[in-house]
C-alpha cells in the first residue's frame, strides 16, 4: 500500500521523510494539488455500489483504495498552476481530490477537517486551557477601550497576528512584537488584534508530537539578549536547540490536546519562564521540524515516516523480522 504526500515541490522537510520511506521500501506518491489538470490527474468511478479511484503524478498511477496513509504537509491550492487557473477551477479540483480521499479509509496526518479547525488560534487557546496547559493572559479585540484596560492589568504585552501569515505572495511571517508602554490602541478598531502578556522567558520550547511520541527541544535565551526580541524566529542568537525532557503533567496535557483536536501531528511552541513553567503559545498542525532535527539529532523525520508506514486498515501487519517496522 502507498503513502500519499500532499505538499509543494520545494518542501525540503518532506524530502527528509521521503528518504526514510524509500529506505524502508514503502511506496510513496508525492504530489502538489496545485498541479492538478497539468502534471497531476485524477479519476473516480462510483458504480454498482463500488468506488474505484486513481491518482496519477510523476509517471505513476496509484489506486486511491490502495493508500495506507495521507500526509497533508504543505499543499498548494488545487489547480493553482493549471493552464487557465480560476477560483472556480480551484474549488472544483479541491472538491474532487479531497472528496475522493476522504472516503478512502487511509489514516491522515492530519485530516483536512481537523487541520482546518486546528489553525484557529482562539480555538487553540481555549483547548489548551481545557487541557490544563498554562496560557498567558490573552485578549483578542477590536475595542480600543478593552485593549487599554487589558494593558492596565498587564503592562508588559506582546502583539501578534491572529491568523499567522501576512496575505502577500509569497506569504511572509509576521513577528511577535512588544507593545510600547505609550500605545493608545486606537488602531485595533480597524482589525482584530491579539494582545498577550509577555512571558519573561529563559528558553523557547518546541515540542513535536507524532502520534503518541513526544520530541521536545529547548533553545535557551542568550545572556544579555535584547528583551524586545521576543520572537525566537527572528531573534539574533547563537544558542542551539537541545533535546529536552517533558514533564509528565505537560505530556499528559499535550496528548489530551492532540486527542481532542484529532491531530496525528502537532508542533507546540512554549515559553519557559524563570520557574521552569512551560506557557502554551500555539500548536501548528503543519509546523516545520527540520531545524530542530538538524540541531538536536532527534529522529523526527524517521518517526513521521514510521507513523505513515504503519499498515493501512485492510493491510496485514508485517511479519516479525521484515524490513518495515511500525512506530
Amino acid at each position: 500500500m502507498t503513502v500519499l504526500i500532499l505538499t509543494c515541490e520545494e518542501d525540503i522537510t518532506a524530502d527528509m521523510v521521503v528518504l526514510h520511506l524509500n529506505e524502508s521500501g514503502v511506496p510513496v506518491l508525492r504530489l502538489d494539488p496545485a498541479d492538478l489538470t497539468d502534471s497531476v490527474a485524477l479519476s473516480g468511478e462510483f458504480a454498482h455500489g463500488v468506488f474505484r479511484g486513481h491518482l496519477s503524478a510523476g509517471g505513476r498511477l496509484v489506486s486511491i483504495g490502495g493508500l495506507r496513509s495521507v500526509w497533508v504537509r504543505r499543499p498548494g491550492a488545487a489547480a493553482a498552476r493549471a493552464a487557465a487557473p480560476s477560483a472556480w477551477l480551484t474549488e472544483e479540483a479541491g472538491q474532487a481530490l479531497y472528496g475522493m480521499l476522504r472516503g478512502c479509509g487511509a489514516r491522515w496526518m492530519n485530516h483536512p477537517d481537523a487541520a482546518r479547525r486546528a489553525r484557529h488560534k482562539p480555538w487553540q487557546l481555549r483547548l489548551a486551557q481545557e487541557c490544563a496547559l498554562p496560557v498567558p493572559a490573552t485578549l483578542i479585540t477590536t475595542f480600543p477601550r478593552a485593549a487599554r484596560e487589558f494593558a492596565e492589568r498587564h503592562p508588559d504585552l506582546v502583539v501578534k497576528p491572529v491568523s499567522g501569515a501576512h496575505p502577500q505572495d509569497p506569504p511572509r511571517a509576521v513577528p511577535t512584537s512588544r507593545v510600547p508602554p505609550e500605545t493608545d490602541f486606537a488602531a485595533v478598531a480597524f482589525g482584530p488584534t491579539l494582545l498577550q502578556r509577555r512571558v519573561p522567558k529563559r528558553a523557547d520550547v518546541r515540542l513535536t508530537v507524532v502520534g503518541d511520541r513526544l520530541l521536545a527541544a529547548r533553545k535557551a535565551t542568550a545572556a544579555g539578549a535584547d528583551p524586545d526580541e521576543v520572537d525566537v524566529r527572528f531573534a539574533a542568537s547563537c544558542e542551539p536547540w537541545r533535546p529536552a525532557e517533558v514533564a509528565p503533567r505537560v505530556a499528559e496535557a499535550v496528548l489530551e490536546y492532540m486527542r481532542q483536536a484529532r491531530l496525528a501531528y502537532g508542533a507546540f511552541d512554549f515559553a519557559e519562564d524563570g520557574d521552569g513553567t512551560w506557557w502554551f503559545l500555539e500548536c501548528n498542525q503543519s509546523g516545520q521540524f527540520g531545524f530542530v532535527e538538524v540541531d538536536t539529532g532527534q529522529p523526527i523525520a524517521r518517526t513521521i515516516a514510521e507513523w505513515l508506514a504503519r499498515p493501512g486498515p485492510e493491510e496485514p501487519a508485517p511479519v516479525p523480522g521484515g524490513e518495515m517496522t511500525a512506530g
